[in-house]
């Protein structure tokens, strides 16, 4: 396991484990952010852009505010190391969230309430949390005198959860300068423990991700009165359609970084098979279980004018997802399913992606893991949702997903993405702060 590499002293002194966590800077600028409702439904990034760029600006830095449409904020900021010559690091974060709904909540969702041990509110995991561990650990370390080796650029964007097109790619495709001497990234969504022994656990750290194949399935039919007998009726054709998607076993589907997970979890949990090592971590199943296939979900029906007439037409959308290396056989197999009922049309198409767990990155998490969990270990894992890595991958920057959480056993954390009752625990908040601040030192 690599050595951590000391920080600074009066990091590591103001830092220390002490106090109430949700009396800590960490949680106290995680509620905060919350507060803003930066969702399509409410304000956007600019409120949370804005309150970001002030915390950068009290550290000294410069932040560049970019906005792709109003309000649609980005905010980019630039650490500059002792030595020149270093290729980059880029840590980035995105500031929207999903919309919620209030009626489901037991506590209003953008009000970042600090309760039981827990931040509550949509985006505490989703993810302004990072934001908050971010730059707390950043301004503990800049408060000692401290520099990077590395320039590290920090990039807060918008629109992530719609796809990036107004944040991450916008950047990447309008303000390419800002990124060119990056080379690694950390991101979302990765570096959340599972303890698969009493006390000891595992970070599974995101260094591949499945593919974003969105569908549209376009039933065409004779409409007419809906008294009369139809044979051809799109309705029909259409459920048949998304019925045999749901059934149908498309096979087990690993990359490589599924195979080192799969193998590391049989060695936990004594399992036989692929699906039941990952389904012995518990909720964390949610997540590992559907990266071992291409998945096909129904998420929106579109038919009909009025009750006594049968359309001409229905359609359907899918949200689908593919395994790294198994793009060309995700669609085939779709069309060859469902082709006789269906038109298929791509609507969103997004790459997998997955890196090497090797270098630089990937020893500093290792490092900074072992220095607050000292039995602790990054676990290379994939994960199926989609990130903002994908449009900085374009650039040619390894990107992981680390976002350091030490969760309570039992915790369902998968259910916490885009879930009523969004929380994360506050002594989950410090050690991340922790962590992150080993990290930096030593990357």
């Amino acid at each position: 396991m690599t050595t951590p590499v000391p920080l600074p002293p009066d990091a590591l002194q103001s830092a220390e484990r002490s106090g109430d966590p949700s009396d800590s800077p960490v949680s106290l600028l995680c509620s905060e952010l919350v507060r803003f409702d930066s969702s399509a439904l409410g304000e956007f990034e600019r409120g949370t852009a804005e309150r970001v760029a002030l915390e950068l600006s009290d550290l000294s830095l410069s932040p560049q505010i970019l906005e792709s449409a109003p309000r649609r904020t980005n905010v980019v900021a630039r650490i500059a190391g002792t030595d020149p010559h270093q290729d980059a690091l880029l840590v980035h974060i995105h500031l929207d969230v999903v919309p919620a709904d209030p009626s489901a909540w037991t506590v209003p969702p953008h009000a970042g309430e600090i309760r039981d041990g827990y931040v509550w509110g949509r985006g505490t995991v989703d993810m302004k949390n990072m934001a908050a561990m971010t730059l707390t650990a950043l301004r503990r370390l800049l408060s000692t005198g401290w520099q990077p080796r590395r320039d590290i650029v920090l990039a807060f964007v918008a629109d992530e959860e719609l796809g990036g097109g107004l944040g991450a790619r916008w950047l990447v495709e309008n303000h390419r300068e800002l990124f060119e001497d990056c080379t690694e990234a950390i991101g979302e969504a990765g570096g959340f423990s599972h303890e698969y022994d009493a006390g000891r656990r595992a970070y599974l750290v995101q260094t591949a991700e499945k593919g974003i194949g969105w569908l549209r399935l376009i039933a065409r039919g004779t409409g007419g009165h809906g008294s009369m007998s139809h044979t051809d009726n799109p309705v029909v054709k259409l459920s048949e359609a998304i019925h045999r998607l749901e059934h149908h076993d498309f096979g087990l589907r690993l990359c490589r970084t599924s195979e080192g997970l799969v193998t590391t979890a049989r060695q936990w949990h004594h399992a036989d098979t692929p699906e039941a090592a990952l389904q012995a971590t518990g909720p964390l199943a949610k997540l590992l279980v559907p990266t071992l296939r291409n998945t096909y979900n129904a998420t929106q029906l579109t038919a009909g004018l009025q009750h006594n007439v049968v359309p001409s037409s229905a359609e359907a959308r899918v949200d689908g997802r593919f395994v790294p290396g198994y793009e060309k056989e995700f669609y085939e197999e779709l069309e060859a399913l469902v082709g006789d009922l269906v038109h298929v049309e791509r609507t969103l198409h997004s790459d997998a992606l997955e890196t090497p767990f090797t270098g630089p990155v990937p020893a500093a998490i290792s490092a900074a893991i072992s220095a607050e969990d000292p039995q602790g270990v990054a676990v290379p894992a994939c994960l199926p949702i989609g990130t903002d890595a994908k449009h900085f991958a374009r650039l040619g920057i390894n990107c992981y997903g680390f976002v350091p959480l030490q969760l309570p056993a039992g915790f369902d954390f998968p259910a916490m993405f885009h879930g009523a009752d969004e929380r994360v625990p506050t002594s989950a908040l410090t050690f991340g702060e922790r962590v992150l601040t080993h990290f930096f030192s030593a990357c």
